[in-house]
């Protein structure tokens, strides 16, 4: 069974680049502004939902799915531990 350290305080981010519109697509520059500024909102999360994410995330990878499930499943686990300073693995 896998577990995770203790909480401790850290602010969680993400990358906001991945969320605008990149110029040349149909977008249009007020709608990639408008993009850019509802990624810069942040919403706080609980470590606690983090930490259970991951932890679903770890069952569902170990429970016999499709390789692009087990390995999407792997990676978002992964990503999830890193945002939260957690050592990989």
């Amino acid at each position: 069974m896998n577990s995770l350290p203790p909480l401790h305080p850290r602010q969680v981010g993400r990358g906001v680049a991945a969320l605008i519109p990149q110029s040349g697509t149909e977008v249009s520059a007020a709608g990639q502004a408008a993009a850019a500024l509802a990624a810069l909102q942040t919403v706080p999360v609980h470590l606690g939902v983090l930490q259970a994410a991951a932890l679903l995330l770890d069952e569902l990878s170990a429970d016999g799915s499709d390789d692009e499930t087990r390995t999407t499943a792997e990676e978002t686990a992964r990503l999830l531990r890193a945002a939260m300073g957690y050592p990989a693995g």
